[in-house]
């Protein structure tokens, strides 16, 4: 995942609202409207919000009969996470490196 991909993505989820559908969410597929029951968001906000998030790949609409749901896209965070991971292993070596030369002294 390029820097291009992951600067959309942490924007996305720096919204506590975001984030907040992201989490519900992940408890299950749920609609706008079931969204903005749980939330303190009107539904207007939740969809604009679901637009956003369905841009950047986090989640996907699904249609139930005449029902659009939302649902999280797990591959999306998976590719997230990792990125992260590399980043913080990358982090750790750095200051392990650090350490010995201070040690060293």
């Amino acid at each position: 995942m390029s820097t291009e991909t992951l600067v959309p993505v942490f924007a996305a989820l720096g919204d506590e609202t975001r984030w907040s559908i992201l989490a519900a969410l992940g408890e299950g597929d749920a609609s706008a409207s079931a969204l903005a029951g749980r939330l303190p968001v009107t539904r207007q906000a939740i969809a604009k919000h679901l637009a956003v998030l369905q841009e950047v790949g986090l989640v996907e609409p699904v249609r139930v009969g005449r029902e659009v749901r939302f649902r999280v896209m797990g591959a999306q965070l998976s590719e997230t996470a990792q990125q992260l991971e590399t980043i913080g292993a990358q982090w750790d070596r750095r200051l392990a490196a650090i350490k010995e030369i201070a040690e060293g002294l």
